[in-house]
């Protein structure tokens, strides 16, 4: 395995481009294969871009407050006490990576969002405290624990279907989370993964002449001074803890009354209310939490810049039908018994283009749903066979990793030599979930 991820990595600095130029590139390799397999003319697919551009802005900015006010709440005396404490408890590089995909899986199973941006900067606490680890396999392994995210508690197709008027309602009824999060398959697959992949990160740690240690630089911090108090109202409010208290309290009676009338609900506005709120608090004055928020903003240029080209993409495969035409493939070579396999398989291809499982599944329902009623399949198991898909391509696509590599400070092709492995790994046991349970 050693020598494999050596090759891999080498592999992937060479040729695996900047996330920017991969997203370019997908952008021109859909609108050819839009006018190659569908009737839509070049100037077709050129409209389905730019009416899709901007389809992911209310998305784009969710992402952007979650890695932003995530940065903010891990940089809070408080908060980073509390993963110092932690992270110094561990003192080898194999526990090191053992632990953080362990903490990753948790915490993405419970909310994607919170999972994505606890586990990367757990990680990086962990690199200031333990040498000799491979930084890019260290945070390799924080990412790895996405791939379960779909299978977890707030899955956007599972908790979609189990929404009173959903979409697709007409065809397949409301359908429970213990008909889809809950089942023998679903269980099997996270609890396969979760105890078997932190094990597997470990085995691909790199020779010891061969670890790539963090560049001190990136775990710097410059310490913040501020300029002395004055005797204004303004120097008074900036310094002051009145106002933080005051925020404080409204922020949490808020979410105190969410989760006691809704339930233990973690919706990306709720996770990224949850950081603000308690970033604000932890900072102590709004003058540090503005000072956080400053330099923390800083790690987003590259969702800001890129969501929108696969908001693009997602409109040229929709629009086009391409998504369609993607699943009809796997229909085609399908029968009672591999139905939901290359369901899985085709939503796996799917999700390079649509990166989105909302958007995948208002792409690839209609279809995938009315050939599992063809065939006889049940239509929630067809659902998270979508979902699956979705999570696992996430693995080698740079788009969900983007603010993970933004808190590391590295680039995709730093840790998609450890990635590909893990998606090989991870396909080996959903695909038997999917085939034999």
């Amino acid at each position: 395995m050693k020598f494999l991820t050596r090759i891999s990595n080498t592999i992937m600095e060479k040729f695996l481009p900047d996330p920017y130029i991969f997203v370019a590139i997908l952008t021109v390799l859909v609108l050819f294969l839009g006018v190659v397999l569908t009737d839509s003319s070049p100037l077709d697919m050129v409209v389905y871009w730019g009416d899709g551009f901007w389809g992911l802005l209310a998305f784009t900015m969710q992402m952007v407050i979650v890695l932003a006010a995530g940065h903010v709440l891990a940089n809070s005396p408080v908060f980073k006490k509390f993963l110092t404490s932690i992270a110094s408890k561990i003192k080898k590089p194999s526990s090191a990576i053992i632990i953080v995909t362990f903490v990753s899986l948790i915490a993405c199973w419970i909310n994607w969002g919170f999972g994505l941006v606890i586990g990367a900067l757990f990680a990086k606490e962990i690199a200031r405290q333990v040498k000799k680890v491979d930084y890019r396999l260290l945070i390799a392994s924080a990412y790895s624990g996405f791939v379960v995210w779909h299978g977890g508690l707030a899955g956007s197709i599972p908790l979609s279907v189990a929404t009173d008027g959903h979409p697709f309602a007409d065809i397949m009824g409301v359908v429970s989370t213990s008909d889809t999060i809950f089942t023998p398959y679903n269980l099997f697959i996270v609890l396969v993964i979760g105890f078997t992949l932190p094990f597997f990160n470990r085995w691909m740690m790199p020779k010891e002449e061969d670890v790539v240690e963090v560049d001190p630089a990136l775990l710097k911090e410059e310490k913040k001074t501020f300029p002395p108090a004055e005797r204004t109202f303004a120097s008074w409010t900036e310094r002051s803890t009145l106002l933080t208290i005051l925020i404080g309290l409204i922020g949490l009676s808020y979410l105190i009354y969410h989760f006691a009338t809704k339930g233990f609900t973690l919706d990306l506005n709720i996770v990224n209310s949850i950081f603000i709120i308690f970033g604000i608090i932890l900072h102590g004055t709004p003058q540090r939490f503005l000072a956080a928020a400053q330099e923390a903003i800083k790690t987003t240029s590259g969702i800001v810049f890129q969501f929108p080209f696969y908001a693009g993409i997602m409109g040229m495969m929709t629009a086009s039908g391409l998504a369609i035409v993607f699943s009809e493939w796997f229909i085609a070579i399908s029968n009672e018994f591999t139905f939901y396999l290359f369901t899985f398989y085709s939503a796996g291809l799917v999700n390079f283009f649509v990166p989105s499982g909302g958007g995948q599944w208002a792409v690839q329902a209609p279809i995938m749903l009315e050939a599992a009623g063809t065939l006889g399949a049940d239509y929630a198991k067809t659902a998270m066979a979508i979902a699956w898909g979705d999570a696992w391509t996430n693995m080698i696509q740079p788009f969900w990793a983007l603010p993970a590599l933004a808190i590391a400070g590295l680039r995709a092709k730093d840790i998609m030599g450890f990635c590909l492995f893990v998606l090989i790994y991870t396909g080996i046991i959903i695909s038997i979930g999917f085939l034999f349970i």
